[in-house]
């Protein structure tokens, strides 16, 4: 079950749900986080979503925050904390341009 502002999104641009889960080579640093040499750009959103969860690394005071331990770090261009909001754009810097 897709949000309603992607369900929208989707609608509007078929492309962009390919773009979120057509299986990619990951760089170095993205593979050793998540464990796989290819995964989706949502699959590993999922996967760093969990390991934050696991980790307990929300702020407690402020659960739109993230405190970043080093492995989280290394992903995160080395950025101590993080706004919930960020992490997509992040991720996706790891991540290939889509050729138009």
């Amino acid at each position: 079950m897709l949000p309603q502002g992607i369900k929208k999104a989707v609608a509007d641009n078929p492309k962009k749900l390919a773009n979120l889960i057509d299986l990619v080579n990951l760089p170095s640093t993205l593979r050793e986080f998540v464990g796989q040499s290819q995964i989706s750009r949502l699959g590993c959103f999922v996967r760093v979503w969990s390991y934050i969860k696991d980790n307990n690394l929300q702020d407690p005071n402020n659960k739109n925050v993230v405190n970043c331990d080093e492995k989280l770090k290394s992903i995160l261009l080395g950025k101590p904390q993080v706004e919930l909001a960020e992490l997509p754009a992040l991720i996706k810097l790891h991540f290939p341009k889509e050729a138009k």
